[in-house]
C-alpha cells in the first residue's frame, strides 16, 4: 500500500487556502479527500505575497448554538503566542454557546493547543494524547483536537495519522478563525478532519477573545518570523512575518485601558520586527510604542525580540520612560560569535554588546533578560566559556536556559553533533549557577527600598500572602488586604532570595479607604 492509498483509508480530508471562496459560509464542499502535508520546502520558498486584512470576523448564523450544552477544555503548551492564540479560541467556543470547564472529564471539547519549539514539548503532547485514548474510548462523541505549532509540522501530522487514530481534528496556526468549521465538519463526518495551511493566514480582525484575568493583557501585534535560525522552527510553524495595521492594535489598547488593564504585553514572534513588511507607509515598533504611550495604561511591556530588529529609534522611545517599562528581554543563544554564526543569529558578540551599550545609555536603570542555548552542535568548552564571560559582561538579571533540541525539518538537525549529552547537562549547570548568583547579587540591591508592585493575586504558595510584579518582573511577596489586588501598591522590600522579594505594603491605609 502507498502512501496515497493509506491516507485515503484513513478517510483524512483537508481543506487548503486556494480552495476557499471568502465570501461563502458553506466551506465543506471545497474538503479534499487527500492530505497534503504543510511544507517546510515551501516555507523556505515563500515570497513576499499581499497578506489579507479582514476585520469582519463572525460567527456564521448556522453556526451559531453549535455548542449549546456541550462544554470545552483546552490545553496550552509553549509560549504567550500559545496562550493567547487559546484565548482566541475560547472566546469562538463562547460565541458558539460552548461553556467552558476546567476536567477533561467533564469535556465534549478538548484541544491540545502545542508547542514544537523543543522536543520535550513534543513528548508531553503525545503522552497527552496516549492517556486520552481511554477517555474517547468512554465517551465516543468526546471531540479530540490537536491544533497550534506541532500541526504545521508534517511529520507530527503523519506521527498522528498512523497513530493515534482517536484524534478528530487537526488544525494549524493560520486557520484559528476556520475553528466554528472545523467543529462543524468533525460533528458531521465520521472521518479525522485536517486543515493545516502551508500558506500564512491572512491578519483577522475582531476576533473574540476570553482574556485571562482584568488586570493584564496581551496584545499581538504581528504574526510569524522571517529570520530561520537554524535551530528554531518557529518561522516554518508560524509562518512569514506578517503585521496589524497599527490603527487595530492601538483601538485595542485603548478598549483595554477603559476597561481598566493595568498592564499589557506586545506580542510577537520577532515583535521589533513590526512594520517591515508594510509596503504604504514607513511604520516601526518605536512609531508604535510612541503612540501607545500616550495612552493611559500604567505598563506597557513587549516581547519577544531580536538583536537584529532593535533600532536606534525604538531606544529613544523607550528611554522617554513613564509607562514604557524599564524591562528588556533581548535573547542572545549565545556569546560566542563562531556559535552565533552557525545559529544564524546575523550579529556577531561585539555588535549584542555594542547594543547593550546603547541601551543601557539611554535606560541606565535598565533591566535586561535573555535567553541561552548551550550545547549547539559541536559547541566547544571556549565558546561554551565566551557565553559565560559575555553574561557577566552584561550583568543579565535572569535568564531561560536550555540544552540544545534538534528539531527535525531545520538546518541544524542536519549537523554533526559531537557534544555528549553529559557534558550538555555540566554546562547547563554552570550556566545555572551563574545565573542564580547573579539574580541573587540584583536582588540584594532592593533591601531596605520601596517599589511599585502590580498586585495580581493570592500567592501560590500561602492563600494570606499577596503576590505581584513590579516593573522589572521581580516577584514581590507580601501581606496585604485582598482590596489591593489589581492596583499597584508601594511595597518597602524587607528580604531578598534568589528569584523573588519579601515586603510589607506601605500604603496598606490607602488601599483599605479607597474601597
Amino acid at each position: 500500500m502507498n502512501e496515497k492509498q493509506r491516507l485515503e483509508g484513513q478517510n483524512v480530508k483537508t481543506v487548503q487556502p486556494s480552495d476557499l471562496n471568502k465570501k461563502e459560509k458553506d466551506f465543506s464542499k471545497y474538503f479534499e479527500t487527500v492530505y497534503t502535508p504543510p511544507s517546510l520546502k515551501d516555507a523556505k520558498k515563500r515570497g513576499k505575497e499581499d497578506i489579507s486584512y479582514q476585520k469582519d470576523f463572525s460567527i456564521p448564523e448556522a453556526l451559531m448554538g453549535l455548542g449549546k450544552g456541550k462544554k470545552f477544555y483546552i490545553r496550552t503548551y509553549g509560549c504567550q503566542m500559545n496562550e493567547h492564540d487559546t484565548e482566541v479560541m475560547a472566546g469562538i467556543f463562547l460565541s458558539l454557546g460552548y461553556e467552558p470547564t476546567d476536567s477533561v472529564d467533564t469535556a465534549n471539547v478538548i484541544l491540545l493547543n502545542t508547542c514544537a519549539i523543543r522536543e520535550n514539548a513534543e513528548n508531553k503532547v503525545f503522552g497527552e494524547l496516549g492517556h486520552l485514548k481511554a477517555l474517547k474510548m468512554e465517551k465516543p462523541d468526546l471531540l479530540l483536537g490537536v491544533c497550534g505549532c506541532m500541526s504545521q509540522e508534517e511529520s507530527v501530522v503523519n506521527k498522528i495519522l498512523k497513530t493515534y487514530h482517536h484524534v478528530d481534528m487537526i488544525f494549524g496556526t493560520h486557520n484559528i478563525h476556520r475553528l466554528p468549521h472545523i467543529l462543524q465538519e468533525a460533528y458531521m463526518s465520521k472521518e479525522m478532519v485536517v486543515e493545516v495551511w502551508s500558506k500564512e493566514g491572512d491578519v483577522i480582525e475582531n476576533l473574540p477573545k476570553v482574556r485571562r484575568g482584568n488586570i493584564k493583557a496581551w496584545v499581538n501585534i504581528m504574526y510569524g518570523c522571517d529570520k530561520f535560525c537554524t535551530y528554531c522552527i518557529v518561522p516554518y510553524t508560524r509562518g512569514k512575518e506578517r503585521s496589524r495595521l497599527p490603527e487595530d492594535i492601538i483601538q485595542e489598547v485603548r478598549h483595554l485601558a477603559a476597561q481598566g488593564y493595568q498592564e499589557i504585553t506586545l506580542l510577537g514572534q520577532n515583535v521589533n520586527a513590526y512594520g517591515k513588511d508594510f509596503t504604504d507607509r514607513t511604520y516601526r515598533l518605536g512609531d508604535l510604542m510612541d503612540e501607545i504611550h500616550k495612552i493611559d495604561i500604567p505598563r506597557i511591556r513587549f516581547t519577544t525580540s531580536h538583536p537584529r530588529d532593535f533600532d536606534d529609534h525604538l531606544i529613544e522611545v523607550l528611554a522617554k520612560g513613564g509607562n514604557l517599562v524599564d524591562h528588556i528581554h533581548l535573547p542572545v543563544q549565545s556569546g560566542s560569535t563562531d556559535v552565533l554564526k552557525i545559529m544564524a543569529r546575523k550579529y556577531t558578540r561585539e555588535e549584542y554588546l555594542e547594543l547593550v551599550r546603547k541601551i543601557k545609555k539611554a535606560i541606565p536603570d535598565v533591566s535586561l533578560t535573555t535567553d541561552i542555548i548551550v550545547g549547539y552542535p559541536n559547541e566547544t568548552e571556549e565558546q561554551f566559556e565566551e557565553t559565560l564571560s559575555l553574561y557577566r559582561e552584561v550583568g543579565y538579571q535572569s535568564a531561560y536556559t536550555f540544552i540544545y533540541s534538534p528539531r527535525e525539518g531545520t538546518p541544524a538537525a542536519k549537523m554533526k553533533d559531537n557534544v555528549p549529552l553529559k557534558v550538555k547537562k555540566e554546562r547547563l549547570q554552570r550556566l545555572n549557577a551563574l545565573v542564580n548568583e547573579l539574580s541573587a547579587e540584583a536582588m540584594k540591591e532592593y533591601k531596605g527600598k520601596t517599589v511599585k508592585v502590580l498586585v495580581e493575586g493570592e500567592s501560590k504558595n500561602n492563600p494570606d500572602v499577596l503576590a505581584g510584579y513590579t516593573e522589572k518582573s521581580k516577584l514581590v511577596n507580601f501581606i496585604g488586604p485582598k482590596t489591593a489586588i489589581g492596583k499597584i501598591v508601594d511595597v518597602k522590600i524587607t528580604e531578598t532570595k534568589t528569584w523573588s522579594l519579601n515586603g510589607e505594603m506601605v500604603n496598606n491605609l490607602e488601599i483599605a479607604e479607597v474601597n
